[in-house]
């Protein structure tokens, strides 16, 4: 997810079209917001809702959740991971359904992150494109093919 985010943020920041979207800046804050959601979950942490001046601070935020996100699973053992948890969001979950959502592990609610940051990022994608803006290829197995190369956030200093 990580060498993913990167890659369509550099190329976000490629274009000045893109930097100034509207469209693009609400894509990418849904994809943030949601990761740090999950991950306040995980840690039974309440949601915030931050708000930023431009595009470069969201993805500053966005970036800085790898962090905070690793050392969180890194601390957590099998058992946690295949434990319940606990929505605290469940009775809007159970508004929009008209039921209650059944029960997840905090594995199932993991695995939901990296499928909702993927689709999220395919809209970006499709948005860059639309700016004239060269979109990524982003998939997972390109990601193995070039044989997991880590995140490059190295462009952050210079934007």
């Amino acid at each position: 997810m990580q060498w993913a985010d990167a890659l369509v943020w550099r190329a976000v920041l490629d274009s000045e079209a893109a930097q100034s979207d509207q469209k693009l800046r609400e894509l990418f804050y849904h994809l943030h917001l949601v990761q740090r959601a999950w991950l306040g979950a995980w840690r039974g942490q309440p949601r915030e809702y931050p708000t930023f001046a431009d595009a470069k601070s969201l993805m500053n935020w966005g970036q800085s959740y790898y962090a905070d996100a690793s050392s969180e699973i890194e601390a957590m053992n099998d058992e946690q991971i295949a434990g319940i948890l606990q929505i605290p969001w469940a009775e809007i979950v159970e508004r929009e359904l008209g039921r209650k959502p059944e029960q997840l592990t905090i594995a199932e609610t993991m695995l939901q992150v990296a499928l909702h940051s993927q689709y999220h990022r395919g809209q970006i994608n499709a948005r860059l494109r639309a700016l004239d803006g060269e979109p990524p290829r982003v998939d997972y197995i390109i990601w193995l093919w070039l044989g997991q190369p880590p995140a490059d956030w190295s462009f952050i200093s210079a934007a």
